[in-house]
C-alpha cells in the first residue's frame, strides 16, 4: 500500500496529478482536488510521476510498511 498526502493549502488546482493518475486524483469543479489517500502498490509509478509534475510540490507519496505478521500470518 502507498500512502498519499496532499497539502491542500498549497495545491493550486493545476490538475497535473489528475491528468497523470486519474485513478487516484480527480478534480471537483475547477479548484477542489479529491484523491484516495491509500493507493495500491501497482500505482506507485503513476503516483511518482504525478507528484513530480505538481508545479507547487503539494503531493507526498510514501510507502506503508506492512508488519511481518500480516504477511506471513505468524504471531
Amino acid at each position: 500500500m502507498v500512502r498519499i498526502a496532499v497539502d491542500l493549502n498549497r495545491c493550486q488546482g493545476y490538475a497535473q496529478c489528475a491528468f497523470l493518475a486519474p485513478e487516484i486524483f480527480t478534480m471537483h469543479g475547477e479548484e477542489a482536488l479529491l484523491y484516495d489517500p491509500e493507493a495500491a502498490e501497482a500505482q506507485r509509478a503513476k503516483l511518482a510521476q504525478a507528484a513530480a509534475a505538481c508545479p507547487v510540490q503539494a503531493i507526498l507519496v510514501d510507502a506503508v510498511d506492512v508488519p511481518a505478521e500480516a504477511v506471513s500470518g505468524a504471531r
